[in-house]
């Protein structure tokens, strides 16, 4: 294979060469026009009486003259240049019109004919249409000609004997063959179950003889089955790299072309190569494209799909054993495969790749931020618990975008605020900071959102608010975001109503603060009538109805979605509409009450947004506990001076670090000149003074950092006693308010479940 691309490379080079030649033989003028000379230096050319006082010739006697395109070129009596004028000739000159040189030629035909028939008397000739001598501009056609009949043999040439492109190679296999891959199982977390299962196949690869002296045989086929990004295809990279065996890959849709025959073609081609290079590991990714379930095309039988598919299955486990080979495929769609070729002898397992739960996200965190300088603040189990539902691609792609924002604000090292801004723009896409929002809009919006966080701070069983924002995002004019403490696989009745009535906190905040609703709430009605109805004719949550389902439908028509038939009557089904109109009433009283009595919070939450348009879950806290929205301000300006002076020093100490090292370059070449004298020995010691100048100086900075540091908590605690009495005052109230907060709560939630 590699003697071809050389040979490939090859024949490039040669026909670039001798474009370049032709070009060069082409553009580069070799003639020589010889000495200019003025216009009126003509007239003695033709009397013969011109002198050039540069060579010392006198009285040259013009006797030939070739004119084109402003310019004449002149030969005289007895030239060199007789055999290739006007390529070469002696004298040339410039005329800027054709009366010049029609003033030329009037005198020169005067002097010959003054001339005629005078003995040793030179006869002037003239031309300007001369054919050129440059034999290469008359054989251009001709080469022309066969250039192009050239590079028409070598394409066609080309085209017959290249395997994966040719005219005559669409039965080769386009699969790309990887000696070894670098991916390891250590690469890979989020999958344990899955590795392990992989793992088997790794050790069979590795130690055969330990299986077949029990009797075992190896798998011949692997099936990974999951949602997109799960890392099926990773996984596949890394059983590879972990036997180092040869990896063959190629994708489903590679198999199939417009040809007849084409994909049966490419699968014996692949297997022939897969043979070549046992034992190996065979991955087709996508397998869904060429394996569906036969009888499903319009083409019956002969369909080229179904003819990949057979010998896919006779490969894989037919006539001829294929020991040594395993095939690894990957798709999201395995209800849609063939049962022949999911049955055991082709694919012995199925292994399913699920989203990875909150501890696989937290080692996919970990291993996707190895070289990522992060920020002391970065919490990995809070992301993980952010990230619910994320696949292994998603957190990537997360971080990834993370470290995007913090280069565009030219921070040192990612905050976790870039990272919540990274999940924010993965999961609703990026801030619209410019568009155009009116302040009454912004107001709506922000007592909107506070409605929603207040109601999910004070309900009990939703989740934590982790952000609330009034930036537009996508097609939302703001958000409240959640963060789930763990991951939760069934929802209990209390938590589904508690989610119910947060979503109509925005449209009742509107009613309360306006005595007018709007439009805003739209996306919030439709997902509480969504969970209401599940509840009723999904769940069997409903007090009337009971333990009874009501969504099993019956399809009677291919659209699916068109036309259902129900199993239930019609007065069942309104009974059922009933429910879900109840539930979602008493859920809106329940939560109008609870933001009522809260009116006071949703007014400064409003006025924190509105101030700095986003708050995370310590603002959101704070105001929970009483704190005005002044004094949440002076809390984030403070924490962000300090972070700024933070960044400010990590800034620093990167830059003493740089220059550190580049001291220690310039004394290390500094001793390599002096060794080959190229600089003395007190130039040398100058430049090792300089670099323990500047040690000397980090060091004393960092003792005056530490002494600075250490200061810093006599301070505080000294600050801290001097406030005591005003805390001790303060405490009681604080105490006081969120019992109060805390009795009305549980109030409101015993009069809802009533």
């Amino acid at each position: 294979m590699e003697e071809k691309k050389g040979g490939f490379r090859l024949s490039y080079l040669v026909l670039i060469l001798v474009v370049v030649l032709l070009l060069c033989f082409l553009f580069i003028d070799t003639s020589n026009p010889g000495t200019r000379v003025e216009l009126s230096d003509v007239d003695a050319f033709i009397s013969g009486t011109y002198n050039d006082e540069a060579t010392g010739d006198r009285n040259l006697q013009m006797s030939e003259l070739y004119y084109y395109d402003g310019t004449g070129y002149i030969l005289v009596s007895g030239s060199p240049n007789a055999d290739s004028f006007p390529t070469n000739s002696d004298y040339y000159f410039e005329y800027s019109s054709s009366n010049d040189i029609n003033r030329i030629i009037e005198k020169i035909d005067a002097a010959n004919a003054d001339n005629t028939g005078v003995e040793g008397a030179t006869i002037i000739s003239y031309d300007t249409n001369r054919p050129s001598d440059n034999w290469f501009l008359s054989f251009l056609p001709t080469l022309l000609i066969i250039i192009f009949g050239f590079v028409m043999v070598w394409v066609l040439y080309r085209m017959m004997s290249n395997s994966n492109k040719g005219a005559l190679g669409f039965g080769k296999t386009r699969a790309k063959a990887y000696a070894t891959t670098k991916v390891r199982f250590s690469d890979i977390a989020g999958a344990d179950e899955e590795k392990a299962e992989l793992e088997e196949i790794v050790e069979f690869l590795k130690n055969p003889k330990k299986f077949t002296d029990l009797g075992a045989r190896i798998p011949k086929g692997i099936l990974l089955v999951g949602n997109p990004g799960t890392g099926k295809t990773l996984l596949a990279r890394a059983v590879a790299g972990e036997s180092n065996v040869p990896f063959i890959s190629i994708s489903g849709s590679d198999f199939v072309e417009m040809f007849v025959g084409v994909g049966a073609s490419r699968v014996r081609d692949l297997f022939d190569q897969a043979k070549k290079n046992k034992p190996c590991i065979v991955f087709i990714d996508e397998i869904d494209a060429v394996g569906r379930q036969r009888g499903a095309g319009l083409g019956g039988g002969n369909d080229e799909r179904e003819q990949t598919l057979n010998q896919l299955l006779v490969e894989m486990d037919g006539f001829e054993p294929n020991e040594g080979i395993i095939v690894l495929a990957a798709t999201n769609r395995s209800d849609v495969l063939d049962p022949a070729l999911m049955r055991p002898g082709r694919f012995d397992r199925q292994i399913y790749v699920n989203v990875p739960d909150v501890k696989g996200r937290e080692g996919i965190l970990r291993i996707h931020a190895r070289n990522k300088p992060l920020d002391e603040s970065v919490d990995f189990k809070t992301l993980a618990r952010l990230t619910t539902g994320f696949t292994g691609a998603d957190i990537e792609n997360m971080l990834n975008e993370a470290a995007i924002l913090a280069a565009r604000a030219n921070r040192p090292t990612i905050h976790m605020k870039d990272i919540t801004e990274g999940i924010n723009k993965v999961l609703m896409g990026p801030q619209k900071k410019s568009r155009l929002v009116t302040e009454k809009d912004r107001k709506i919006t922000a007592y909107h959102e506070s409605g929603h966080a207040i109601l999910g701070k004070l309900l009990e069983n939703c989740d934590n608010v982790q952000e609330v924002s009034i930036i537009p995002r996508g097609m939302a004019g703001g958000y409240t975001m959640q963060r789930p403490d763990e991951d939760e696989s069934h929802l209990f009745y209390s938590k589904i109503v508690d989610d119910i009535a947060m979503c109509m906190g925005g449209r009742i905040a509107e009613e309360l603060v306006f005595g007018d609703i709007s439009t805003g709430a739209s996306s919030d009605i439709q997902h509480a009538s969504k969970l209401a109805h599940k509840m009723v004719f999904d769940w069997g949550m409903s007090k009337n109805l009971g333990f009874m389902s009501l969504s099993s439908q019956q399809e009677i028509f291919v659209g699916r979605d068109y036309q259902m038939k129900n199993d239930f009557s019609e007065k069942l089904a309104a009974q059922a509409d009933e429910e879900v109109k109840e539930i979602l009433a008493q859920n809106y009283a329940r939560a109008k009450k609870i933001l009522s009595a809260n009116r006071d919070k949703l007014d400064e939450m409003t006025k924190l947004l509105l101030e700095r348009e986003t708050i995370y879950t310590d603002e959101v806290n704070m105001i929970m506990e009483g704190k005005s929205a002044e004094e949440i301000v002076k809390v984030m300006e403070k924490k962000e001076k300090a972070q700024k002076e933070k960044e400010r020093k990590i800034r620093q100490k990167q830059l003493a670090q740089k220059m550190l090292d580049d001291y220690r370059i310039k004394v290390e070449e500094g001793k390599k000149l002096m060794e080959n004298g190229i600089i003395t020995m007190e130039e040398y010691a100058g430049i090792v003074k300089e670099y323990e100048e500047y040690v000397a100086k980090l060091e004393s900075d960092s003792k005056k950092a530490e002494k600075a540091q250490k200061s810093e908590p006599v301070e505080k605690e000294e600050a801290s006693k001097q406030n005591e009495p005003a805390l001790e005052e303060k405490k009681p109230k604080r105490v006081r308010a969120s019992k109060t907060t805390d009795k009305t709560t549980k109030e409101k939630k015993d009069e809802g479940d009533k």
